[in-house]
């Protein structure tokens, strides 16, 4: 009997797991639709309030309310920026209160990027606490690139 119990505790977790999975891709496929779309308010409602946006230059890590100042002006003009999603992997915690993923996307601007974050569960909603965009370096121009960047910083 404990075994039946045991099993039917992993099935429901499992599903609660596949079901916040679900629900977070929707976020960060909507998280791009709106950038792309310049739709500010949808945009920033998928944040939750004490969220950190980190961008692809070593200066930009912002509070919500420094991305907001950043990006107010790019919306406001009615472009936003574009990045459609090749892969994810979204783990969710055990807890099913945290989740953490790795998205690869593709720029017409920048080419292959890769999104990183970590979304809270708050009110049976999910939030980016943390979003982090990087372009990934090819190991076999990792110094060149570099060496750029340290002739920038000199």
């Amino acid at each position: 009997m404990l075994r039946i119990a045991m099993v039917l505790l992993l099935l429901q977790i499992g599903s609660v797991h596949a079901s916040d999975k679900a629900e977070i891709g929707t976020v960060l496929d909507d998280l791009h639709r709106y950038a792309a779309n310049a739709n500010m308010k949808a945009y920033f409602s998928l944040y939750n309030e004490d969220a950190v946006f980190i961008g692809t230059d070593a200066s930009e890590t912002w509070t919500l309310e420094d991305f907001k100042q950043y990006a107010s002006p790019v919306f406001s003009s009615g472009k936003g920026w574009t990045y459609t999603p090749v892969e994810r992997q979204i783990t969710v915690a055990k807890s099913a209160q945290t989740a953490w993923f790795v998205e690869m996307l593709h720029s017409e601007t920048y080419g292959t990027t890769r999104g990183t974050g970590v979304l809270v569960k708050s009110e049976d909603q999910w939030k980016i606490a943390q979003y982090h965009l990087t372009i990934p370096i090819p190991n076999a121009i990792a110094r060149d690139v570099t060496s750029t960047i340290k002739a920038m910083d000199n």
